[in-house]
């Protein structure tokens, strides 16, 4: 017994370093290393630490193979005349790739090369020397001509909700794609700047082309720009909301790249500098260096399997608040709610579904129970859905929103997220 209680103990320790290590897989799109801007090789890093785990695809080097899903048409490297592997309209990140986004549920690694309109992927976990690709053209995209970049795809992420989103750099197309073997992709439309935004629109080139694209676990997704200016997408609406600017980068440092580490913090690469990597602090949107990360490689996109404020989102699933809230039965049509959660802007609503009509307050509170904010509402006969309005914006973190009738009862509560 005493040797299956010693074994069971360093077993758990075990569990969990390979559950991080897994976590904190990466992948990101990189140059040779000398210096160079030839964004067209994939590799995988330890978002942990910065440093580069192995190349699984490197220009003129690697052999492969790639199947266009639509024509069944095979290429590999035999196709390239004078064994000349570098073929513009052939090789799989010819035309650089400043666009991936990573699946960690069927392990495969997504990207868009630029100006080439094609939705590209890869198995990630490399079996052999010879990596296999696969390639679909995107519907109705038409790839930018000449010097014009408005075009390019250059933002890209796997979301919470199991989709693929990408982004063009002028904001006037957000594209979503499936991960099958035959992926679907659907362009949304434009980005609309949010009311906030004021003159800078996520549609500026100088202040929000390029960049890397983010999801968080309450679904939202988030487009960190090559200027450092940070932008949250509601993907519903696709209204777009500033929410700051990063400090602490050196000037010449572009944020090109951003992916989430196991420990839910935001990992920055530039495509432009080889200063290594920084870790986002987005309670102030400062950036700190990663001490010891790779300098040899400057990077043009950064991929994980993470979510943003996905502890946030396991705790308000599981939180002991949310057993206040009586439980309703299958024949019961009524619900509560609040939404958007997190809150991004200085609003959100709540959903008072069947409730008697009459007066309630809207209570908002922190985590010790100290009230913050009260609101009357009123309610109608029929669903009603109440906006409330933050007076005094609370710093970023976690809240208690209460909602109780004029005897006081308590009719909802429920945690609430604000950024």
């Amino acid at each position: 017994m005493k040797l299956k209680i010693i074994l069971f103990t360093v077993l758990i320790p075990a569990s969990f370093a390979t559950k991080a290590q897994t976590n904190n897989k990466g992948f990101a799109i990189t140059g040779d290393g000398n210096k160079d801007f030839m964004w067209m090789n994939i590799r995988q890093i330890d978002l942990s630490t910065g440093k580069v785990i192995k190349t699984i695809f490197q220009r003129s080097k690697t052999n492969f193979s790639m199947l266009n899903v639509d024509s069944k048409k095979t290429v590999d490297q035999t196709a390239f005349v004078d064994g000349n592997i570098y073929n513009p309209s052939q090789y799989p990140t010819s035309s650089f790739v400043a666009a991936a986004a990573y699946d960690r549920r069927t392990d495969k690694l997504f990207f868009i090369p630029m100006r080439i309109g094609e939705l590209r992927w890869m198995d990630a976990n490399v079996k052999n020397d010879a990596p296999q690709f696969y390639s679909m053209a995107i519907p109705g995209y038409v790839p930018s001509a000449g010097g014009d970049e408005a075009n390019n795809i250059t933002r890209m992420v796997l979301a919470s909700d199991g989709y693929g989103y990408a982004a063009t750099n002028d904001g006037n197309h957000l594209y979503k794609f499936t991960t099958g073997k035959k992926p679907t992709v659907t362009d949304l439309g434009a980005l609309i700047d949010g009311e906030e935004n004021k003159a800078l629109s996520v549609h500026n080139k100088c202040s929000s082309w390029g960049g890397d694209m983010i999801a968080d676990a309450f679904g939202k997704l988030y487009i960190i720009t090559a200027n450092k200016n940070i932008f949250v997408i509601d993907i519903n609406s696709r209204i777009t909301s500033f929410k700051g600017t990063i400090t602490g980068l050196p000037n010449n440092y572009t944020t090109n790249g951003a992916a989430v580490d196991a420990d839910g913090n935001i990992i920055l690469c530039s495509a432009t500098a080889f200063d290594g990597y920084y870790k986002l602090v987005m309670s102030d949107f400062s950036a700190v260096k990663m001490e010891g990360s790779d300098i040899i490689y400057n990077a043009s996109d950064l991929a994980s399997g993470n979510l943003l404020l996905q502890k946030e989102a396991d705790q308000a699933r599981s939180s002991s608040l949310s057993k206040l809230i009586p439980t309703k039965s299958s024949n019961d049509l009524y619900q509560n709610s609040i939404y958007p959660n997190p809150v991004v802007n200085n609003t959100f609503k709540v959903l008072l579904d069947g409730n008697h009509k009459g007066a309630y307050t809207v209570i908002i509170s922190d985590l010790a129970g100290r009230a913050l904010q009260s609101t009357k509402v009123g309610l109608v006969k029929g669903q009603q859905s109440q906006q409330i309005t933050l007076q005094n914006r609370p710093v970023k973190g976690t809240y208690i929103v209460k909602v109780v009738d004029e005897k006081n009862n308590e009719i909802l509560s429920d945690k609430v997220i604000i950024l």
